[in-house]
C-alpha cells in the first residue's frame, strides 16, 4: 500500500493553483476551487490540521490527478 503524503489544506491550495485551478468561493474555512475545464473540489483550510489520506483521494479524483502528477506539481512550485 502507498502512503500518501502529509498536507495542510493550505498547501494543497497552492499547488491546485499551480495546476489551473482558481479559488471559485469560500464558505467558513472550506475552499471551493474550480478549473476552466470543469473540474472542481472542495479543500478545508483548518489551522494547524493535516488533510488525511481519505479525503485527500477524494480531492485527488475531483481534479482528476494521480498522486504522481500532484507530486510533480509541487516539486515545480518548489523550483519557483
Amino acid at each position: 500500500m502507498t502512503r500518501f503524503p502529509a498536507y495542510e489544506g493550505k498547501e494543497i491550495v497552492e499547488i491546485l493553483e499551480g495546476c489551473g485551478f482558481l479559488i471559485d468561493r469560500q464558505r467558513g474555512s472550506h475552499i471551493f476551487m474550480k478549473h476552466e475545464d470543469g473540474r472542481a473540489t472542495v479543500v478545508p483550510v483548518h489551522a494547524g490540521e493535516i488533510i488525511g489520506p481519505g479525503l485527500f483521494s477524494k480531492i485527488l479524483r475531483d481534479v482528476e490527478l494521480t498522486k504522481e502528477d500532484f507530486l510533480k506539481h509541487k516539486k515545480r512550485k518548489k523550483k519557483s
